[in-house]
C-alpha cells in the first residue's frame, strides 16, 4: 500500500518526534470500519511499546469494536498532545499523529496481564491498585494492538 504524501511537509514531525507523542500521550482515537461501512472512531488509553514499534489496547472480549475489527483488520489511530500558545496568540498549536496499520490480537495472558499493567501505570503509580484491578478484571480483558504501516506527524495551528 502506498500512502499519501504530507501535504504541508514545512509541519511534518520527524520520526522521532512522533514516537516521543506516543510514548507520552495515555490516549488518542482508534478509528475502524464499523456496521454498514460507517467509521466507528472511539477513545482509548494506549500503550505505545518502543521495543516492537506496536500499539496496545485493551478492553472488553466482546462489542461493537471487537466486531468492527474482526471483520476488518485495518485501523487508524490519531493522538495529539495538549499544544502550546505562542506569545500573544489565541490560537493552539497540537503536535498531531495518526497511526495507520493493522490489528493484531493478543492470546497470551501473561502478555495481557503484562500490557494491562503498563497501560495502567500510564495513569496511577498506585501499585496495589493495579494489582487488584488485575485480579479482578484480567480474565475478562482482550488486549490488542495496532501494528504501524505508515506513521505521520504534523504541527498543527488553529488559526
Amino acid at each position: 500500500m502506498t500512502f499519501r504524501p504530507m501535504r504541508r511537509m514545512k509541519q511534518a514531525l520527524s520520526e522521532a518526534e512522533c514516537v516521543d507523542i506516543l510514548k507520552k500521550e495515555p490516549r488518542g482515537v482508534l478509528s475502524v470500519i464499523g456496521d454498514d461501512g460507517y467509521p466507528y472512531g472511539m477513545p482509548l488509553n494506549q500503550w505505545y511499546h518502543a521495543d516492537d514499534g506496536k500499539i496496545y489496547f485493551h478492553g472488553a472480549k466482546f462489542g461493537h469494536k471487537i466486531d468492527a475489527m474482526r471483520a476488518c483488520d485495518k485501523a487508524s489511530f490519531c493522538v495529539y498532545d495538549s499544544g502550546f500558545r505562542r506569545e500573544g496568540e489565541w490560537a493552539l498549536n497540537i503536535k498531531c499523529v495518526i497511526v495507520f496499520g493493522r490489528i493484531e490480537w493478543v492470546t497470551d495472558f501473561d502478555q495481557t496481564v503484562d500490557i494491562s499493567r503498563r497501560l495502567c501505570t500510564k495513569f496511577t503509580d498506585d501499585a496495589d491498585y493495579i494489582e487488584e484491578e488485575i485480579r479482578k478484571s484480567a480474565k475478562g480483558t482482550l488486549c490488542f494492538a495496532l501494528v504501524p504501516e505508515h506513521i505521520t506527524g504534523k504541527l498543527v495551528n488553529e488559526a
